[in-house]
């Protein structure tokens, strides 16, 4: 490692530490501020979707691409990507599995000239569907697909 590279890394490390300490850092502030509890807790999808946008009334879309494994290998960390660059003015995007102990996995919400694309990966327990809700211009399209689990990642 060079020096340089070094003392650089130190006085970071340092400069954070004193912001902690003097409370000008609160890990509170860097929590989000606005996350619905209510949504997350949901063991529906329907519950879920309801908390989150208000209404679960979703219109199938082939604008919203999906893409998940068909079998995945360990369901503790299934990819999962969402691709709804098409639409235009998409607000949030949602992923929710149908089966696990809570529907919500993520909800992403974009604002301004942002394009709706999220790339994660998720936790199954077992075989379910993967569903993917966009919302733009006040509805909610939708998009799903199964994926069979060999091994459990939420309670296998």
């Amino acid at each position: 490692m060079k020096r340089r590279s070094f003392l650089k890394g130190t006085l970071a490390t340092g400069a954070a530490a004193v912001a902690v300490n003097a409370g000008l850092l609160v890990p509170s502030t860097v929590l989000a501020a606005e996350w619905n509890k209510t949504a997350f807790k949901a063991k529906a999808t329907d519950d879920a979707l309801k908390a989150l946008f208000g209404t679960s009334a979703t219109t199938d879309s082939g604008d919203i691409h999906l893409k998940a494994p068909a079998i995945a290998e360990n369901g503790a960390v299934t990819p999962v990507t969402v691709d709804a660059t098409s639409i235009s003015g998409v607000e949030s995007i949602a992923i929710l599995a149908d089966k696990n102990p809570t529907a919500l996995v993520c909800a992403y919400n974009f604002s301004g000239p942002a394009l709706g694309y999220v790339s994660t990966r998720i936790k199954m327990g077992k075989t379910m569907n993967v569903i993917a809700v966009a919302k733009a211009g006040g509805k909610l399209l939708k998009a799903q697909q199964q994926v069979k689990v060999t091994i459990g990642g939420c309670g296998g």
